[in-house]
């Protein structure tokens, strides 16, 4: 049984010395945690990297347009993946990938350093546009039409890195699952607090809380409601009607929405 983290056991009080002496041993490990993080970004820098074709269609904004377009100018490119359910309710839509695009919500540090940031939707534009607006995201959206996926990436809820060499493009890195986690302050902020992300997995204290569940559950409302970010736009008052499916488009057939 669970415990709410108001209930829950609580650490061993010590005096001032003795708390001193435990976060000096563990912040040796957190510092050559960060050290070893550098060595790795250090070894991403050094990646080769492969090309995509620059003209590969998306449709944004503004209509279709090529790969390079989104760019905007600059010579960088990160991507998010989103995966998607079409015809499906804003309730229903990926909670992982709700999770991870509302955690990205300031841009101008990425364009100082020549970056650009865009988020990659599986389903329609018109659907993923209105989600969009509904969430309140800063970043552009784009739509990856079917024929356009094969040049891009194996599978969506992938984060990636691009760079563009003039009318080229070529990718940088990849990552996905855990990996997306580069884009969540909440988490990191979650595991520096007494009781962490609470979800059944982590390795804690016997009875401390551990009441959100893994395969998505983590990121919803009491573990199967609505994805939790869309609860204060609710709130707000926000339309998150998605409008019907777009005419060419095939309503989701994936496990959950076989029935």
């Amino acid at each position: 049984m669970t415990n709410h983290p108001s209930e829950a056991p609580k650490p061993p009080i010590v005096d001032r010395a003795t708390f001193q002496a435990e976060l000096d041993r563990l912040q040796v490990r957190e510092k050559a945690h960060t050290r070893e993080g550098d060595a790795i970004a250090a070894a991403r820098r050094r990646m080769p990297m492969v090309e995509v074709d620059a003209s590969t269609p998306l449709v944004g904004a503004n209509g279709t347009v090529p790969l390079i377009d989104v760019f905007e100018g600059r010579s960088q490119l990160v991507t998010y993946y989103h995966m998607w359910h079409p015809g499906r309710p804003a309730s229903e839509q990926c909670e992982g990938c709700t999770f991870n695009t509302s955690n990205v919500t300031e841009l101008n540090y990425l364009h100082s350093r020549d970056v650009s940031y865009a988020v990659f939707c599986e389903g329609p534009y018109e659907e993923a546009s209105r989600y969009r607006a509904f969430m309140g995201y800063p970043a552009p959206w784009y739509s990856v039409p079917p024929e356009s996926v094969a040049k891009l990436v194996p599978h969506f809820g992938i984060l990636a890195a691009y760079l563009r060499d003039g009318d080229r493009v070529f990718e940088t890195w990849w990552t996905t699952a855990r990996g997306d986690e580069a884009m969540d302050p909440s988490y990191a902020l979650l595991d520096r607090t007494v009781y962490g992300r609470q979800e059944a997995w982590e390795d804690s204290p016997e009875g401390w809380p551990q009441g959100w569940p893994a395969g998505g559950g983590q990121f919803r409302v009491n573990g199967k409601g609505r994805p939790i970010a869309q609860v204060s736009r609710i709130e707000e008052g926000r339309d998150d009607d998605l409008d019907p499916l777009p005419e060419g488009w095939t309503a989701c057939t994936c496990e959950l929405h076989q029935s």
